[in-house]
């Protein structure tokens, strides 16, 4: 979901607006404005379901993650190596 989503669905409340209030034909056996609300409110929630989507997956810019690496040498001479992962 997600921005592709949120495209499709303002592409479907366009598509419903366009049904409902421009187009004057009337089908035998179903109307056409019927169908634009419709797609009115599958478009409406379509549309708030993705942008949460949206929002949630994005997460805080930097991740909060900290790495940090060092190498320690000791009074002998001797070295080691760290390695530090932080959230």
């Amino acid at each position: 979901m997600g921005l592709p989503g949120m495209v499709l669905s303002a592409i479907a409340v366009a598509a419903g607006a366009i049904m409902y209030w421009a187009v004057s034909y009337q089908g035998t056996g179903f109307r056409l404005s019927t169908v634009g609300v419709i797609l009115m409110i599958v478009g409406g929630f379509g549309f708030v379901v993705s942008a949460v989507v949206f929002g949630v997956s994005r997460g805080r810019v930097g991740g909060g993650r900290h790495s940090l690496d060092r190498e320690v040498t000791d009074v002998n001479g001797r070295t080691s190596s760290i390695h530090e992962d932080s959230k």
